[in-house]
């Protein structure tokens, strides 16, 4: 099979994505033929040397770097299909599916999963619209508190908010009042923690939101939970499954739980500090809050319409034992010490498995949307 994996992108991510990229082309099955595409941080797409997966497939520790030549840069061809979908000055890329590692903006949050489908090939994980929805942590949390699961209290506060002093001051009040300090301060549109804060006092809550957007034009005031965090992996497609694709049954692996050392689950603690947190598989619960969670995840995950994959993070509070869902990635890390191929692996699914089943998932979905109806 010919598996186009493309990493990179314009997002405060894009490190990431070179590392968990790397990590799912040294895992995948070595009977698949696979191309690499990098997208730079300015936009620019470019097919790697054979020589780039021949590299870090002999190095176990090393991400993925993106080498630019002019022949080399790939252009995207609407309605080109599984063999003309992505071209270079040598030729067409032959593209059986396609497999996106392209963590955060412009490539988690719909427009990329928009443009594979402008070109017509199949690709791993959520649609353009559950992409989109799952990117936007407020639309998430509205939807679902209408689906009847908690979500953590907070507000959200708009770049527009900030024109009028006055309303930005009655916001604050409402902060303070409703939530009260500490309060945990994130942009609606980021991951990996870019951007947010936590802020004790007002002084530090004005610095956080200032932070935040940076990032969105969007951002989000919350309680700030003494919480144990957990997560659950999920994997399949509620919409479409009916018995006939064994991939696109619906399944959660976990929960594990995330114990950090620093004041809260950081992007240092994530990626940068080794002992940032303690990862324990499956999480330190009782059998019945373990089940709780995986019903919750997957109520979650076929309630926004998600395919594919997902991790589902949730909040249980040290001081009340309230669970809370506090949001969804839909291209969660693949790095060596990513929660989502971890927890997969330790209930029975492991990296190579993995990344076969996503992709069969993603081509039995293909071929569910294809038979629709387009035109009269």
């Amino acid at each position: 099979m010919n598996v186009t994996i493309i990493y990179g992108g314009k997002s405060g991510e894009h490190e990431i994505s070179l590392i968990s990229a790397a990590a799912i082309a040294r895992n995948m099955d070595k009977q698949h033929n696979v191309t690499l595409i990098g997208i730079t941080k300015d936009g620019r797409w470019y097919k790697q040397p054979a020589e780039e997966l021949t590299r870090i497939r002999q190095d176990t520790k090393a991400a993925l770097t993106i080498k630019e030549s002019d022949e080399n840069q790939v252009l995207a061809v609407p309605a080109g299909g599984k063999e003309k979908a992505f071209k270079t000055e040598k030729g067409y890329i032959p593209t059986d599916v396609v497999f996106p590692v392209v963590h955060g903006t412009f490539g988690e949050d719909g427009t990329l999963q928009g443009l594979l489908e402008m070109v017509d090939v199949p690709y791993v994980g959520c649609g353009v619209t559950a992409s989109g929805i799952t990117m936007d942590k407020e639309k998430t949390k509205s939807l679902l508190e209408q689906a009847g699961i908690p979500v953590v209290p907070g507000i959200c506060l708009r770049r527009s908010d900030l024109a009028d002093w006055k309303h930005y001051d009655e916001m604050l009040e409402k902060a303070q009042r409703e939530l009260g300090f500490p309060l945990f301060v994130k942009p609606c549109s980021a991951g990996s923690s870019d951007g947010a804060s936590l802020a004790k006092d007002l002084q530090h809550l004005n610095g956080a939101i200032t932070e935040a957007f940076l990032w969105d034009d969007k951002i989000l005031i919350e309680k700030a939970v003494n919480a144990r965090e957990i997560e659950c992996s999920v994997t399949g497609n509620p919409t479409t499954y009916n018995g006939e694709f064994d991939c696109e049954k619906v399944k959660a692996y976990g929960p594990g739980e995330i114990a950090p050392k620093h004041d809260f689950y950081d992007y240092d603690a994530k990626y940068n500090d080794p002992d940032g947190a303690e990862l324990l598989i499956p999480a330190k619960l009782p059998e019945q809050r373990l089940e709780e969670v995986r019903s919750l995840a997957v109520k979650a995950y076929s309630a926004l319409d998600l395919s594919g994959l997902s991790r589902v993070d949730f909040f249980i509070d040290k001081d009340t034992d309230t669970l809370y869902l506090n949001e969804i990635n839909t291209l969660p890390g693949f790095t060596q010490i990513s929660m989502f191929p971890k927890m997969c692996e330790a209930f029975g699914l492991n990296f190579t498995e993995l990344t076969n089943l996503l992709m069969d998932e993603a081509k039995a979905r293909f071929k569910a949307t294809r038979n629709l109806q387009t035109s009269r």
